[in-house]
């Protein structure tokens, strides 16, 4: 049987058993999770009687042997829990209800009237390989800065994230912001040599280009934390601080210990997303545009992703822009997501868990934010690595999920801890408090 039929097949019942998971509204709990190995016991017995079935059909006859890949338990379970895995990531997609305007043209210069009430400034500049980069500067006018500030977004996102600052407190403390479209996103131009490391000094030509001085402070959110691990790495001269917030950990880190990620089935959805990108990307494009694929709307309220303050920001923000199936049928915005997933859960030339502090004598300082109840990205892991890294300041909202940056006060939070030191006792971890 022809591949696109017997997934035909197998995505009918998809849609049914997402419908039902929908109407049960699975509140959290792992051993009712679809996502987790611990549910799956309930459809054993379903998997056993297509597997026999399936192995006198042509599959037996792939030469990779794809007849357990393409079961149709597994891809039910763990298919649409891949895809839902890929919508916590794109966390840092959202934006909020009064939205910057759209990208004005290289030449062109915007004012909002949003709560930043920030002079806006989208343009384009072209990089050593010819290549393109779109950037947005907010804030205070640069000249005038006393703090300068390169925001990094994340899978899905681009230069028009909201980083919800205090007008009042950019005003106070001096502060100006540069975002700009990593590689294949918005107004940037695709790098065909794209890796971990050109992420690095493509900030750095940014910084240059735009004269802001020789150290600045980067803020890395969710995946674009890959592309801040990179600067720690190749350019910490030109650092002043940084600040990540819910950064992903790349599952194949040397230094993680397997204790700690065997039983995660976040790795297992890794793996299996990466396997996807990686061998069969023209089949992962068709396979996210089928019409049975659940909707943005289904997905993001998905309480095995997001926890309760997660499910109340939903409720105010617009959604996932970039992971609509309109979108999604863009071949060039499909590859930009596919590929810069693979970067940050590739192989990478080095682990993150082996640097050494930038700040040896203490002139600034790195932090991590996380959630302690975050669900995309665990707590534990997070733990570990501001444990493998003293050098690292950790701070962990205690009811927070994977959307923190969003929740009232916390963008505050990060800049007063990045720029002035200051540290609030809400936000030392409670290693007490058991882990979910």
């Amino acid at each position: 049987m022809p591949i696109h039929q017997s997934l035909h097949r197998v995505s009918t019942k998809v849609k049914k058993f997402i419908s039902n998971q929908q109407q049960r509204r699975v509140l959290g709990s792992q051993t009712q999770n679809p996502c987790n190995p611990l549910y799956t016991n309930t459809f054993e017995k379903l998997a056993t009687v297509h597997k026999s079935k399936e192995k006198r059909k042509d599959f037996r006859h792939h030469p990779h042997h794809l007849l357990n890949l393409w079961s149709p338990f597994k891809l039910k379970t763990q298919s649409v829990s891949a895809v839902g895995l890929l919508m916590g990531l794109l966390g840092m997609v959202y934006q909020g209800k009064k939205q910057l305007p759209s990208p004005p043209t290289p030449s062109e210069t915007s004012e909002t009237g949003s709560p930043e009430d920030s002079p806006v400034v989208s343009s384009r500049f072209k990089l050593k390989d010819g290549r393109y980069l779109a950037y947005r500067e907010r804030g205070v006018p640069k000249d005038k800065a006393k703090f300068k500030i390169i925001v990094v977004h994340g899978l899905g996102s681009s230069k028009e994230m909201n980083f919800l600052a205090p007008q009042e407190l950019i005003d106070q403390l001096g502060i100006y912001f540069l975002l700009f479209d990593r590689a294949g996103y918005g107004e940037s131009d695709a790098d065909p040599k794209h890796s971990v490391k050109s992420e690095a000094f493509d900030i750095q030509e940014l910084a240059d280009h735009l004269q802001i001085g020789s150290k600045f402070y980067l803020i890395g959110v969710s995946m674009g934390s890959y592309s801040i691990w990179s600067c720690l790495k190749y350019i910490p001269d030109r650092l002043a601080g940084v600040s990540f917030v819910v950064p992903v950990v790349n599952y194949w880190w040397r230094s993680l210990p397997d204790r700690l990620i065997k039983d995660d089935y976040r790795k297992k959805l890794v793996r299996w997303s990466m396997w996807f990108a990686n061998h069969a990307p023209g089949l992962l494009h068709w396979w996210v545009n089928q019409k049975w694929l659940p909707s943005t709307s289904v997905l993001e309220r998905n309480p095995v992703f997001f926890n309760d303050r997660d499910m109340d920001v939903l409720k105010t923000i617009s959604g996932f822009p970039m992971l609509t199936q309109d979108k999604l049928r863009e071949r060039s915005v499909f590859d930009t997501l596919r590929h810069d997933f693979m970067l940050a859960f590739g192989k990478w030339e080095f682990d993150p868990l082996d640097l050494h502090n930038p700040y040896p004598q203490n002139e600034s300082t790195v932090h991590i934010w996380q959630g302690f109840e975050d669900k995309v990205v665990p707590v534990q892991l997070q733990r570990f690595v501001s444990g493998k890294l003293p050098w690292i300041r950790y701070h962990e909202v205690p009811d927070g999920g994977h959307l923190i940056v969003h929740y009232d006060g916390i963008c505050e939070a990060i800049l007063r801890s990045l720029l002035l030191g200051e540290e609030q006792v809400s936000f030392r971890p409670n290693t007490a408090k058991i882990i979910p």
